[in-house]
């Protein structure tokens, strides 16, 4: 596949108008029949959540710290397999693991003292690429770094807004 090729014609509109570039993505969580569980709609699939098993929740659907860590591991994956194949770069194998850590006492309001959510997420790219170059490894790693959207996003954080809207009869 020539992404360059594919992504080129994109590439020419963006330059040609910046603002068709820019985009809005939404997500809409929804309550479902028990506060342990919600269904999360992203536009293109329906997603089911619960809480986590270490808070309450029955551990059969993903809790928000999976679908984060998910994003992240889906981001990297993607981005790392692009880079690779724009670069040319012979890979056998490309896979990505996300870990998270946290301590749920601060979720459940145990201690004031520990932070609410995770304290520390680690990122493993496992690349099996026997032909490529010292340079192209340390180029891959470099750009797919670069160009992940949800690591960049994490690591530098947007500004983020909250907003409630509440009906009282």
């Amino acid at each position: 596949m020539d992404i360059r090729s594919l992504q080129k014609p994109l590439k020419e509109q963006y330059r040609r108008d910046p603002s068709a570039s820019r985009i809005t993505l939404t997500a809409k969580g929804s309550e479902n029949k028990t506060p342990l569980s919600c269904s999360v709609d992203i536009g293109r699939a329906l997603y089911q959540a619960e809480a986590h098993k270490g808070v309450g929740g029955s551990g059969t659907a993903a809790c928000s710290g999976d679908l984060l860590l998910g994003a992240l591991a889906a981001c990297a994956q993607l981005t790392c397999q692009l880079v690779a194949t724009a670069m040319g770069i012979p890979t056998q194998k490309i896979e990505v693991t996300v870990e998270g850590d946290m301590d749920l006492s601060g979720t459940l309001g145990i201690s004031k003292e520990v932070p609410v959510g995770f304290e520390a997420i680690r990122v493993n790219f496992d690349i099996d690429a026997p032909q490529a170059t010292p340079e192209q490894l340390r180029g891959l790693q470099e750009k797919a770094e670069q160009y992940c959207v949800v690591l960049q996003t994490m690591l530098h954080p947007p500004k983020i807004e909250s907003r409630w809207s509440t009906r009282q009869v």
